[in-house]
């Protein structure tokens, strides 16, 4: 890395270790738990999963419809930093509210939850997009890898120490684990304040001066999103990339939205669950750094393949899963390769777009991402029903890992480069 570049490729790299936290401690461990039997205690079993699911369903929706449009707003206003600070800051404060929703007040805490969900995805978009910002071309595949490998430790370490309160809230002075798990919400939100304060301060976007306001954007945003689809039509590099990112990518959201409660179906404990996913948090964060520097080696779409092709032996294997010590194993295997193929996604994506489009294009990217989070779990639920067997339901998976790895074999990231 430059040293002229450093400080901001570093403070870049941090808001990944800021904002995994929320995924860690709220999306995955405490809020779908908590949500169950504390604030929706008084709803059937039923009636709490269907409202659960409802948010989750709408902020990926929404952030998925609106994605493109406010990628091409941020290009358009020089904005990708000033819109990444405005949806964090909501993000930040409606994690932070969490804490003060009391017990039995469900619906609150599910508007909460979902505007929290949508402010952090919306972040997200204009965080990618800005990696063409703070990383010259030849050291996308490393920069992006050391954003989810920061993000991977710093997430696991606030969400042990999380775990730690609720096994033990006397030694915090909480009164109990309710109370624990309430004061981890908050422990989230100033995590992702006091991390998110180098990026506000080091990154600086290219052409950010001269910016047009926030209506002029808008319109120009609007007017040139029918352009960028047609641009995008003629790239096609770019757009076998993306569906060839669709199929895989939904793969690699199913084993993380679905690992749990595939565990719980073959009967294993909710601590060995719980063990395996800070396990595969601090597996994912050297090998992601590692899985950087063999992307700048030897190319970031063979190191792609070649953890697809692990994700698809590892849901072979899990099939024949019999006792926790096979999860584990699973989870260290999942943990080798889940930061490395979306970090190097990530990175050959942007080595692929026209940098002064980067936040539209992202737009697209992230769009996929949360639409190709619907049909893995749906095909794997259907797997499951018409079979009776949760066994056979993950070897579906298989087939869109193979599908996603086809596809983007046919890709030339190379001459695609040059046509942009």
């Amino acid at each position: 890395m430059l040293k002229n570049n450093r400080k901001a490729i570093y403070s870049w790299a941090l808001y990944d270790w800021a904002n995994s936290a929320y995924t860690t401690t709220v999306m995955a461990g405490f809020f779908p738990v908590f949500f169950k039997q504390y604030w929706a205690s008084d709803l059937t079993l039923n009636e709490s999963t269907f409202w659960l699911g409802m948010a989750n369903a709408c902020s990926g929706l929404v952030v998925a419809l609106l994605a493109p449009v406010l990628g091409a707003m941020a290009d358009q206003g020089g904005l990708k930093k000033q819109m990444m600070l405005s949806f964090t800051s909501l993000a930040i404060v409606m994690t932070a509210a969490l804490f003060l929703v009391s017990e039995g007040q469900w619906l609150m805490a599910v508007l909460v939850y979902l505007f929290g969900a949508i402010a952090f995805s919306g972040a997200n978009i204009f965080y990618d997009a800005l990696i063409v910002d703070v990383a010259e071309h030849r050291q996308l595949d490393r920069v992006s890898a050391l954003g989810y490998a920061l993000g991977y430790i710093g997430g696991g370490l606030l969400f042990a120490l999380n775990v730690l309160m609720t096994l033990h809230p006397d030694w915090f002075l909480l009164a109990d684990k309710a109370e624990a798990v309430r004061w981890s919400f908050l422990t989230v939100a100033l995590w992702w304040a006091l991390f998110t304060i180098p990026v506000a301060l080091f990154v600086h976007e290219t052409g950010e001066t001269g910016r047009l306001g926030l209506v002029a954007s808008a319109r120009a945003g609007f007017h040139q999103l029918g352009g960028t689809v047609q641009h995008l039509r003629s790239l096609k590099q770019v757009w076998l990339f993306l569906i060839a990112y669709f199929l895989y990518i939904d793969g690699v959201n199913t084993v993380a939205h679905m690992a749990v409660d595939y565990g719980l179906s073959l009967g294993f404990d909710a601590a060995v669950l719980i063990t395996a996913l800070l396990m595969t948090q601090f597996i994912a964060f050297p090998a992601a750094l590692a899985t950087g520097w063999l992307g700048e080696r030897f190319g970031a779409k063979l190191v792609i393949i070649v953890s697809i092709c692990i994700y698809a032996i590892a849901c072979i294997w899990s099939s024949t899963m019999q006792n926790a010590n096979d999860f584990y194993w699973l989870a260290a295997a999942i943990g080798l390769v889940m930061g490395g193929i979306q970090a190097l996604s990530r990175s050959m994506y942007a080595r692929m777009i026209p940098r002064h489009q980067a936040a539209e294009f992202f737009g697209f990217f992230n769009m996929l991402g949360k639409f190709a989070a619907v049909f893995g779990p749906m095909l794997m639920g259907l797997a499951s029903y018409l079979s009776g067997s949760a066994r056979f339901s993950i070897l579906v998976i298989v087939v869109l890992f193979a599908a996603g790895a086809i596809v983007l074999y046919y890709v030339d990231d190379k001459s695609q480069t040059q046509e942009v």
